[in-house]
């Protein structure tokens, strides 16, 4: 079959499009789906089986997700179910390539209808392409979510160790403790400050560092990008002649100290920092052990911004000072970094690992969806 047979059609002959309903308040395990994905959990359910969910009002407009189980389907977004001999995961696909986002109405709150979906064209392959194409995009789809599974465990254990050493102290209660201003600690321990075992770097005010007119430029990383994790075609571009402190990579660890307050190992590609977060370094430490602090002082910076009479809640650096940490003694330091360095090292490879199946899977996407590459329909089951 060539693409010139692939049939035109509407939406609204390949889907059924529903409007969710208000969610139930009581607590369960079945997903309650919005427009940005799961906002929380129920005992009931409006749809089962495959089902795509489309964000139709605000800031999530146009995001598409998609379910095989029993779910419920808030009003802020739209269920749309497959007809017969349709793939609902090729229409996922479809949608995703879709753009919904800008083909909303309304400007201050954007809105998308079921007549608008009903009305976009697409062409379609016949069935057993749908499934052949949308196999093919799932199992890099299904690569990533193994990733980011197995990172989810990794940063768990990584926090359940760090838990046991340095609140517990569960491996060194046969030691001899002294006292110090935190309560005993080890013997041989001692405390510091969080800003006296790293670095904070605030980002630049990137507005005024634009590309020159011969540069390709750098997308900015904002509190936006940070939550994302990674830059899109929406991203602010900075110049690439930016003090080389402020240029961000792989494996760099970013605290957003202002309005979102959030810790992440970036693997979104090189950027530049602005302001409103901390590039987060060491000369005397290694990553995880910086990393980890930070991430146990954040419950307690996010409650001083909250109380910040300000519109954006934030810290300031006398915070940083007065979060205290623990460093133990170098021997024990240092089976410390064998032990935790390798789990950090394997979550920033699987995420750089995802970076690059998500470039593969956002490359084939258009050119499959098109018919611009064809897969082979006999090497699907």
């Amino acid at each position: 079959m060539s693409v010139s047979e692939w049939r035109e059609t509407n939406l609204d002959e390949v889907l059924s499009f529903y409007n969710g309903k208000k969610r139930p308040t009581e607590s369960g395990n079945i997903p309650v789906y919005g427009g940005n994905g799961i906002l929380s959990y129920c005992n009931s359910y409006n749809t089962e089986g495959e089902s795509l969910i489309i964000g139709r009002v605000g800031a999530y407009c146009g995001n598409v997700f998609y379910e095989n189980k029993k779910c419920w389907i808030s009003d802020n977004a739209i269920l749309a179910k497959a007809k017969t001999n349709v793939s609902c995961k090729f229409m996922y696909y479809i949608l995703k390539h879709t753009n919904l986002n800008d083909m909303h109405i309304g400007s201050s709150q954007p809105l998308l209808t079921q007549g608008i979906l009903k009305g976009l064209t697409t062409t379609m392959p016949r069935f057993a392409e749908q499934k052949a194409i949308a196999a093919t995009l799932s199992a890099l789809d299904d690569m990533i979510e193994l990733n980011n599974q197995i990172n989810k465990t990794l940063e768990e254990m990584a926090q359940a160790i760090f838990k046991s050493w340095f609140v517990d102290f569960e491996p060194f209660k046969d030691e001899e403790f002294e006292e110090s201003e935190l309560g005993l600690i080890p013997k041989g321990w001692r405390v510091a400050a969080l800003d006296e075992i790293a670095t904070y770097l605030n980002g630049l005010a990137m507005q005024k560092y634009p590309p020159s007119k011969n540069e390709r430029g750098l997308p900015v990383l904002k509190i936006k990008e940070l939550r994302q994790g990674f830059t899109d075609g929406n991203s602010d571009i900075c110049s690439e002649s930016i003090d080389n402190s402020y240029i961000i990579n792989d494996g760099d660890i970013i605290f957003s100290w202002s309005g979102s307050l959030l810790v992440d190992i970036w693997c979104g590609g090189r950027c530049g920092l602005n302001q409103h977060l901390f590039k987060v370094t060491s000369a005397s430490y290694n990553k995880w052990f910086y990393y980890m602090w930070t991430r146990y002082h954040l419950e307690r910076f996010i409650a001083i911004a909250k109380d910040k009479a300000t519109t954006m809640g934030h810290i300031q650096r006398k915070h940083l000072s007065e979060a205290k940490v623990l460093i133990p003694e170098p021997n024990t330091l240092a089976f410390m970094d064998s032990v935790m360095q390798p789990i950090i090292d394997l979550v920033i490879a699987n995420k750089v690992e995802n970076k690059t199946l998500s470039t593969i899977r956002d490359t084939l996407l258009p050119k499959l969806m098109t018919g611009e590459i064809r897969v082979p329909v006999e090497e699907v089951v």
